[in-house]
């Protein structure tokens, strides 16, 4: 019994360091409904998130990619970041805020950042577009797993037209042509193939 205790209690103190809490998300975003049952990836994705309003943010997995994607970008645009803020962005979940308030949003805590209203998004429009520079320095700081990364698109059902647009358009200049767009999982329609498909697994 003496064992089993001891067993428990290292499995216990394992899985409390190990675990991967997942990060508060920036704004909260409705997504469509499909029928498609292909499972968001934990890891290798650069994920942007864009609300009702049209704001995009910009979020990536692994702290080791995250520090290295700070620190070029506050090496090319002189941003004069600490390592405090530097820090808040290596831990930190999702940013929404043009490059050349990175400094002051990544001094806020997530509640001051909402009051501040420093979170616009990040600039999609052709005259200063830089949701292009956020995708190539996430793509710069892969580091060789180039070839495993995934670009997905969370956008809430309401976000208008012309912005998804501009962030495909920003893609496709990028030569990016595969996307992952996050929606909720639907039954198929009656009387289509899928659900067809999905009443013969059941059988």
């Amino acid at each position: 019994m003496t064992a089993m205790c001891d067993v428990a209690f290292l499995l216990l103190t394992f899985f409390m360091l190990a675990t991967k809490f997942k990060p508060d998300e920036p704004v909260t975003v409705v997504t469509p409904s499909s029928i498609n049952t292909t499972l968001l990836p934990d890891s290798d994705v650069l994920l942007f998130t864009v609300d009702k309003d049209g704001r995009v943010f910009f979020s990536m997995d692994g702290q080791t990619k995250r520090k290295k994607l700070i620190e070029d970008l506050n090496t090319q645009y002189k941003l004069g970041l600490d390592q405090k803020e530097i820090r808040n962005f290596i831990v930190g979940s999702s940013v929404g805020a043009p490059i050349k308030d990175l400094k002051q949003y990544l001094s806020l805590n997530e509640d001051k950042r909402k009051a501040s209203g420093l979170d616009k998004g990040i600039p999609t429009d052709s005259a200063n577009n830089e949701l292009g520079a956020w995708i190539d320095y996430g793509i710069a700081a892969q580091e060789g797993a180039v070839s495993k990364l995934k670009y997905c698109i969370k956008a809430d059902n309401q976000t208008p037209y012309p912005k998804i647009k501009e962030i495909l358009d920003t893609f496709k200049k990028k030569h990016i042509q595969k996307l992952n767009l996050v929606t909720n999982l639907e039954e198929p329609p009656v009387g289509t193939a899928a659900w067809e498909e999905m009443k013969a697994t059941k059988k």
